[in-house]
């Protein structure tokens, strides 16, 4: 099993949307990026604490390849909206890529660069690729919180 850690907005959507792959083995939301130890919602809702709402998923890559997860990952949102989606306005909901291996920065690198010249786009892509920083797992109920309010998705 490996681990991939995206940023993508509001982390309900991106979680329910991760957690549907074929592959994907478990997902938590948490936060990441930041500078405050053990932050809360409520800390990392004041746009204070530098961290992003993420995801973290652990996939079997013999199931799903680190590449899939990223074209689902750029797929899931706007990544040339700096610190915003849709309605969600902060850093906490910036486009991120926490990568886990030289492998992983590579790649993802390297999709967002194909991805940049390939005029998917209109905008010039802000996604920030970043060594995997500290995780803290969100509270208890933001955990699949989607599923658990019998909903299919969000904003996504």
């Amino acid at each position: 099993m490996e681990k991939a850690t995206f940023g993508a907005g509001c982390f309900w959507g991106v979680e329910e949307a991760f957690r549907q792959m074929p592959g994907v083995t478990d997902t938590k939301v948490g936060y990441a990026g930041g500078t405050l130890e053990n932050p809360t919602y409520r800390d990392v809702g004041s746009d204070r604490t530098g961290h992003a709402e993420v995801v973290q998923v652990t996939f079997d890559p013999a199931l799903v390849s680190y590449r899939q997860l990223l074209e689902s990952f750029w797929s899931l949102h706007d990544p040339t909206t700096r610190n915003r989606q849709g309605p969600d306005v902060g850093s906490q909901y910036r486009s991120v890529v926490f990568f886990h291996s030289p492998e992983q920065e590579r790649e993802a690198r390297a999709l967002m660069a194909q991805l940049q010249t390939s005029g998917r786009f209109k905008r010039p892509i802000v996604t920030q690729i970043e060594p995997a920083a500290q995780f803290y797992e969100a509270e208890d109920y933001h955990q699949r919180y989607l599923q658990k309010q019998g909903l299919g998705s969000c904003h996504i």
